[in-house]
């Protein structure tokens, strides 16, 4: 899950970056130190003699010699860190300074990834997604149920506008609990305004978390890529990539489906994106105005076929929540 190739690299880079960083820092620190302290390059090349001896004698098989000469490096190393410390300088102030003590700026903690790569995944794969800056505030934690009325009914299902809501939220946290055990891709429906690209944040906030590849793409922007790709306004290169982000990614998420304008391009492109994810059971999350009914119309009906297959449909219903919002502030 999560990285590509490209995008793990990109990481590895940056700890390698770190290390040369690391490295040219500690020299720097021991340049200044030698310059003001000239007993201690004698101190460091008695230490590095003496270990030199130590290796060779435990290598000869006379390990009962050993036991003196590391006694004479531990006197000099503290004499080295009483120099050290009796000018103001911490103890520690020639060792490598690293930004994650616990894997020394590699990444592993042996064959494990260190919790800084995974945050580093984390970062990268939210950067990547088009969604940091709306994650900020928009999470499973603050949806609300209080903007879906009790007493507006669904003609078809006979639920409450609030019942219908719920049922969406809990379907999207199960959703995200069973990604990686269950292949699965949701379709959001409803009026403007319902909640249905704030869940779809909910569910790209707890991915990205757990350091899955997320991208979002609202539908416009999609199709505009895509024939960008086509018509030659995009290289090779940029097409390929982008394909490779769009196909590979864990969960793709296209929000406003029907907002673009529709044309047999569209319809093609976008039959070719969900059924090439399928091929690969990679998930993808579709949100949109459109009825059921007016969907089938606009595209094609291969498309719809797909879509009704091997999407979960979860409807919203009820009064517009940004204009709930706005009546509310202006009542205070």
């Amino acid at each position: 899950m999560g990285l590509t190739n490209s995008q793990y690299n990109a990481i590895m880079r940056d700890y390698q970056k770190q290390q040369s960083l690391d490295h040219a820092e500690q020299m720097q620190r021991s340049d200044e130190i030698y310059a003001r302290f000239p007993e201690f390059s004698e101190i460091d090349a008695k230490i590095a003699s003496l270990s030199t001896d130590c290796a060779r004698r435990l290598l000869d098989g006379e390990s009962a010699s050993v036991d003196e000469l590391r006694k004479e490096i531990d006197k000099l190393s503290l004499r080295r860190c009483r120099i050290l410390t009796s000018h103001g300088y911490p103890s520690d102030y020639l060792s490598p300074h690293y930004r994650c003590p616990d894997c020394q700026d590699t990444g592993y903690i042996g064959t494990q990834k260190c919790h800084c790569f995974r945050q580093a995944e984390i970062d990268l794969l939210y950067m990547q997604s088009n969604l940091r800056e709306s994650l900020k505030t928009e999470h499973f934690g603050a949806f609300s149920l209080s903007y879906y009325s009790d007493k507006r009914t669904d003609p078809v299902t006979g639920l409450s506008a609030a019942a219908t809501a719920q049922r969406t939220y809990e379907e999207c946290r199960r959703f995200v609990r069973e990604f990686d055990d269950r292949f699965e891709n949701l379709f959001l429906y409803g009026d403007t305004g319902l909640g249905k690209t704030f869940l779809s944040h909910c569910v790209a906030k707890e991915l990205l978390e757990s350091a899955h590849s997320v991208i979002y793409f609202s539908s416009f922007r999609l199709f505009e890529l895509f024939a960008d790709s086509a018509f030659g306004r995009s290289s090779a290169s940029e097409a390929g990539e982008l394909e490779q982000h769009i196909f590979s990614c864990d969960l793709l998420i296209i929000d406003d489906l029907g907002t673009e304008l529709v044309n047999s391009f569209v319809s093609s492109q976008l039959f070719h994106v969900l059924n090439e994810r399928i091929m690969r059971r990679k998930s993808t999350l579709i949100s949109t105005n459109l009825t059921l009914a007016t969907f089938a119309d606009t595209y094609s009906e291969r498309v719809f076929s797909r879509i009704s297959s091997n999407y979960t449909m979860l409807k919203l219903i009820g009064d517009d929540i940004r204009i709930q919002k706005k009546i509310s502030a202006n009542r205070t």
